[in-house]
């Protein structure tokens, strides 16, 4: 089951973090079609929000067809947003982690690492450069 948390710090929204994690874990292949959500409640509880926050977020999942509602039972995935590139996570995710261990040996904290990667990440690519 996923474990929902939330950044004060990111400058968004409490609802579309958690839509952002579900898509997160979908893309992943952490949830697939049948599991359960946690409860609206239990997720309020324990990110410390309002469960009408919470709701809206289950309500978008919904509308894009990744969550049903089951009354009296939960709210359950539905739809998937991996792909067949899925095999490819784990040597990729080994040689990210790789990389973050340089980047702490070299002396960057998380921020730095997150400012590195986000700045990068957002580069566009010259075709020069892809090799």
């Amino acid at each position: 089951m996923i474990e929902f948390h939330l950044d004060a710090r990111s400058g968004v929204a409490p609802y579309m973090q958690l839509i952002h994690q579900v898509r997160q874990a979908l893309r992943l292949g952490l949830l697939s079609e049948g599991d359960r959500l946690p409860t609206v409640k239990d997720v309020a509880t324990k990110v410390a929000i309002n469960p009408n926050t919470v709701l809206k977020a289950y309500r978008e999942l919904e509308y894009e067809g990744l969550v049903a509602k089951k009354p009296g039972v939960g709210t359950f995935v539905s739809g998937t947003l991996s792909d067949a590139s899925l095999s490819e996570h784990e040597p990729l995710r080994q040689e990210l982690l790789r990389w973050l261990d340089k980047a702490r040996s070299a002396g960057l904290n998380e921020e730095s690492i997150e400012a590195l990667f986000l700045s990068t990440f957002r580069t566009p690519q010259h075709p020069e450069e892809e090799k």
